[in-house]
């Protein structure tokens, strides 16, 4: 299944909205180019699924499976009108808030070159996953702003990157078992302030808000044959910048599952951002970075494309 986050365009459709004034946000599956509305289907045969896509990871492979049941029967029979809104009537928002997003640094050799020509990084291949966090607050979604605020930067930059879902808690998990702990695929945008790390420490120069957009969908694991086989790219106002294949992974999902989780738990709905192929901006000559009105598509196959604009913060 292709699971989003929406709300109706059309105000009249929109229920409560939340806390910050914004509409609220339903689960949706993407069929083509339409959205059905996962809650109404469950009312009408029923029965009840969670609310949002984070809940329904959250209650594991019970709900997923009632979920995927309840679709298929409805669209064998035909889908009830009221659960179906055509996709440009709803905007997709980023499709759950993670309670952690852990990102992998130089996963692809091209990339660890080019990362120590310009980023002072060692020349050698790390023997083991290179990690770094980005906060719950830097999660945006598709169409929203990636904020660039020239008071803190004059090096954005742009990092296309394949995002596991954990599906499962995951402590101390072997390699051989970290499939089952996967829920699903999208795509993050890694966004990076060059100059604002801090004696080496990246936290703030990734973990600022708007520096992960995230989306537009989450495609269950079972939709994607093999997650290292995937083209991924990404363009800046229609000039491509990065293009390559999640096989020239350094280290592979299984690998960083099990890395990640011999240490730290892996809850559901949490991230993995897997890390980003060559064609930075800091890696080309002469460097180029992110400037206001920008508009910065990361496409990664099977799982579409996530579009974000950039937009002026001071």
């Amino acid at each position: 299944m292709r699971l989003v986050s929406y709300s109706p365009n059309d105000a009249r459709d929109a229920r409560d909205p939340n806390e910050a004034g914004e509409p609220a946000r339903y689960l949706g599956a993407q069929l083509g180019d339409r959205v059905a509305d996962l809650a109404t289907l469950a009312a009408a045969a029923g029965t009840e699924l969670p609310g949002d896509l984070l809940a329904l990871v959250q209650a594991g492979q019970p709900a997923l499976d009632a979920a995927r049941a309840l679709l298929t029967a409805a669209e064998a029979t035909g889908l009830p009108p009221a659960a179906v809104h055509a996709l440009d009537a709803v905007k997709l928002w980023a499709p759950l808030r993670p309670g952690k997003v852990v990102g992998v640094g130089l996963n692809y050799v091209e990339h660890v070159a080019e990362s120590s020509r310009t980023l002072d990084t060692d020349r050698e291949l790390p023997d083991r996953p290179v990690l770094f966090s980005k906060p719950a607050t830097a999660i945006t979604g598709p169409g929203q702003p990636i904020l660039h605020n020239a008071d803190l930067t004059e090096q954005l930059d742009w990092e296309c990157e394949l995002a596991v879902v954990i599906g499962r808690k995951a402590f101390r998990v072997a390699e051989q078992d970290a499939w089952q702990h996967v829920f699903g695929y999208s795509i993050i945008n890694d966004i990076s302030a060059r100059d604002q790390r801090r004696s080496g420490q990246w936290f703030f120069s990734k973990g600022q808000d708007s520096y992960a957009p995230f989306g537009p969908a989450v495609l269950t694991a079972d939709e994607i044959a093999d997650p290292h086989d995937l083209e991924l790219g990404l363009k800046v106002n229609g000039e491509t910048k990065q293009h390559s294949n999640t096989r020239h992974m350094l280290f592979r999902i299984p690998r960083l599952i099990a890395d990640i989780s011999c240490g730290m738990t892996l809850e559901p709905g949490d991230v993995i951002a897997t890390g980003s192929p060559s064609g930075v901006g800091a890696g080309l000559v002469p460097p180029q970075f992110l400037q206001p009105g920008d508009l910065v598509e990361a496409t990664i196959q099977h799982i579409g494309t996530l579009a974000n604009p950039v937009l002026d913060a001071r």
